[in-house]
């Protein structure tokens, strides 16, 4: 196994693989970090006081460590993924498996990481899966027991990588809603960051509560207009990964968002953060692939305006769970709008309908 990336999810997810009996080498991109994972069993720089395990190898160099490797995990920057797979390309087996380990959209082009990779390597979906999940790094590379969704269009695919991605702390399922899995990871980091900037500004646990219910609800929406499983967004690569983001100080996009709510500007912001934070690269391309299905996104709409400096973060609770001054709905179902998961559930009461009446639809004669 390859795994291109050495910050804190890449190495954690390598040392997941090397304690799952896999044979690893994790690309660093700086040879003073590779010496150091190689040497003497630590990644300072993102991992402070794990030991990482012996039969983890690391390398500086691409080809040595893409060379033989059947599954190819791969966890750099979401921006960064397109310009990272045209160095990878030369060196790839022809029919190595490629997983992402990243949440988040391409910000010129709107695309989930998954299609990024098919487009730029030409490859069968099949050969392309995702995981996601509840997945603090520094949690898991403790050893602290938790679970993923691996996700392929390919079952066996999802199966085969979900059989080396599991371990005594870590278990992977399996899925083949990979739009679900895929756009859960980018969008509950949005909602953190709303999270983080309402406890920046010192709200409390109510007004936090009620955003993360009504952030899952724009989350399932957004994902059913793009073709996604609501079952997913209710699972772990959904509401699992939203809890465990939201409620985390280890979580890169909450204290990015209590950082604004403090009064940070984001130019400082991304200054203080060491690492990437995807939720504040994805909001405008999210907002954007929203309006084209016609999805209202109240939350990630105000999140984006506090990015811009034109809504002060104190004002931003009472807009997040209102959305408007008329009384609504909670689920959509509930006030005739026809997107998300209204038009799903429409269906399936259809479906019963016709069964409770023999086949027929309530109402229609009989033959």
């Amino acid at each position: 196994m390859a795994v291109l990336g050495a910050g804190s999810w890449g190495t954690t997810f390598a040392k997941i693989l090397t304690d799952g009996g896999a044979d690893v080498v994790l690309w660093a991109r700086r040879p003073e970090l590779a010496r150091e994972i190689s040497e003497a069993r630590r990644n300072s720089d993102y991992l402070p006081g794990v030991n990482l395990p012996v039969g983890l190898r690391a390398t500086s160099r691409l080809d040595l460590a893409l060379a033989g490797a059947e599954m190819v995990f791969v966890s750099v920057p979401s921006q960064s993924l397109r310009e990272n797979l045209k160095q990878v390309e030369p060196y790839l087996a022809g029919n190595a498996i490629i997983v992402s380990l990243m949440k988040g959209v391409e910000r010129s082009t709107g695309m989930r990481m998954s299609t990024v990779i098919e487009e730029v390597l030409r490859i069968d979906p099949a050969r392309i899966a995702a995981i996601s999940g509840p997945n603090l790094a520094l949690e898991i590379a403790k050893e602290q027991p938790t679970g993923a969704v691996v996700s392929s269009s390919s079952l066996d695919t999802a199966q085969a990588v979900a059989k080396l991605a599991t371990n005594r702390y870590f278990r992977s399922y399996v899925n083949t809603d990979v739009i679900g899995t895929e756009f859960g990871g980018v969008l509950k980091n949005l909602i953190a960051v709303a999270i983080g900037i309402v406890d920046g500004v010192g709200y409390g646990e109510n007004t936090k509560a009620s955003i993360i219910t009504r952030g899952l609800v724009e989350m399932t929406d957004f994902a059913v207009a793009y073709g996604a499983q609501p079952e997913t967004l209710a699972g772990l690569a959904g509401l699992g990964d939203l809890i465990a983001t939201c409620q985390s100080p280890l979580s890169r996009n909450n204290t990015a968002g209590r950082l604004l709510g403090q009064g940070y500007s984001i130019n400082d912001v991304v200054k203080q953060m060491q690492q990437t934070t995807e939720g504040l690269a994805s909001v405008k391309p999210v907002l954007e692939l929203a309006r084209a299905k016609g999805v209202d996104m109240p939350i990630v709409e105000q999140v984006r305006q506090v990015l811009d400096g034109t809504l002060n973060p104190r004002d931003i609770a009472p807009h997040l769970t209102t959305d408007s001054s008329e009384p609504q709905g909670e689920r959509t179902l509930d006030d005739g709008q026809a997107h998300g998961g209204a038009s799903l559930w429409r269906a399936f009461q259809r479906t019963l309908d016709q069964l409770r009446h023999g086949g027929r639809s309530a109402g229609s004669p009989r033959p």
